[in-house]
């Protein structure tokens, strides 16, 4: 009775002694590492094949290319720092370290070389090599999601193996058609998408709440209920339409009502109680994104001068840019030892970032001021990233603080 009490309310240890180098101790480390580097390195060659200065040997015309490697290649790595740190405080199993993390990273590099070549080493070995991180990563999180009976997280399983299946069908609509992959494009986003919707829902209100409550009384964000869940299936639900039928009249109207539930989710979380902490509105503005991409969609039917692509871009560039650096910039000061505290470095990083994506989306609705936009948009990125690389590199690679 008495061990078996013990064992039953002993937690399982989250962590095992590890020798090996940092940076492969825990997922957040090279995966945050790596999204940053590529998110820098991806704009800046996108900037210069824009140009016509280089030509990369893939079998993507650029524009391909580059959505591919912002979906598939920065994105993916983002959410699988975040995935592979946030499975075993969920499922309180060991985390992924050492050789298998190890090997997760190849793959991701892989990817990024075999898709960058494949007009030299052929688009169908290249598909083949590209997936095959996605589709690890699917089964090592299905995996500690089963293990660990955490069925309340089947839902970021599932996303997983739909961004795997976005690849998939990128690779296929290239090989076989030739044509741009506007499905599964769409496909990655809104899965994308999804996931900030979800985790964000989360975390945001979360660590509003715990910062607020030091801070005396006030209000407080709302606590997660049917609100919250109807707007969860709002936005998947428009979502499945756009990437379906994108154009479609219907589909406007589902992603209007989706803009406008996840604009008051946001509005319940007592946003403007956080401006004095950088890392707490950071969020709440990255999550702002999400409502105003979902409005740019729903107007493009309807109104010439709002292209797709402002919306796709507000999303993209907006809410997933702006919520992964504002995720990654936390979780490197939190689970390093770091205060949680915005310094100046960061909040230049989160200024950055914001206006490359409003230049992004300027750059779609104002065509007369394209490539100035464009380019802007572009070095405004490159910085958010390279500025997180020289501010958060040593803390990422080196050991926890004692």
């Amino acid at each position: 009775m008495g061990s078996s009490a013990k064992a039953a309310t002993t937690p399982t240890p989250r962590l095992r002694a590890f020798n090996g180098p940092a940076v492969l101790s825990y997922g957040f480390r090279p995966f945050f590492l790596l999204a940053a580097l590529w998110a820098a390195i991806g704009i800046a060659i996108w900037l210069l094949a824009f140009a016509g200065i280089i030509v990369l040997p893939t079998s993507f015309n650029p524009p391909d290319w580059h959505a591919h490697e912002m979906l598939f290649g920065f994105a993916a790595a983002a959410v699988a720092g975040f995935v592979l740190t946030a499975v075993p405080n969920w499922t309180g199993r060991l985390p992924l370290q050492g050789p298998a993390l190890l090997l997760l990273t190849l793959l991701w590099l892989a990817g990024r070389l075999a898709v960058a070549s494949s007009a030299l080493i052929g688009g169908l070995t290249a598909a083949t090599i590209d997936v095959t991180f996605l589709a690890a990563l699917f089964l090592a999180v299905a995996r500690e999601i089963t293990a660990g009976r955490n069925w309340r997280n089947l839902p970021v399983a599932t996303a997983l193996f739909a961004l795997l299946a976005a690849n998939a069908i990128f690779h296929t609509e290239a090989l076989v058609t030739g044509s741009t992959p506007a499905l599964a494009s769409r496909l990655g986003i809104a899965t994308l998408v999804a996931l900030v919707a979800l985790i964000g829902g989360r975390i945001i209100p979360s660590f509003t709440r715990n910062w607020l409550s030091k801070q005396g009384e006030g209000r407080l964000p709302a606590p997660f209920g049917r609100f919250d869940q109807a707007t969860l299936v709002a936005t998947v639900i428009a979502l499945t339409a756009w990437v379906v039928a994108d154009d479609a009249i219907l589909t406007a109207l589902l992603l209007a009502v989706a803009a406008a539930a996840n604009l008051l989710r946001l509005c319940r979380w007592a946003a403007d109680r956080t401006l004095r902490e950088p890392l707490l509105w950071m969020l709440h503005v990255a999550y702002l994104w999400i409502p105003i991409g979902l409005a740019l969609l729903a107007l493009h039917p309807f109104v010439a001068a709002v292209p797709s692509t402002a919306g796709v871009h507000a999303l993209t560039a907006g809410a997933i840019g702006s919520m992964v650096l504002a995720v990654m910039t936390r979780a490197s000061l939190g689970h390093t030892g770091r205060p949680l505290h915005a310094g100046a470095g960061t909040t230049l990083i989160y200024a950055a970032v914001l206006l490359a994506g409003g230049a992004r989306i300027g750059a779609a609705l104002f065509p007369q001021h394209y490539a100035p936009l464009l380019i802007g948009a572009g070095v405004a990125w490159v910085l958010a990233f390279g500025l997180f690389i020289a501010l958060y590199a040593k803390a990422l690679t080196t050991p926890r603080p004692r």
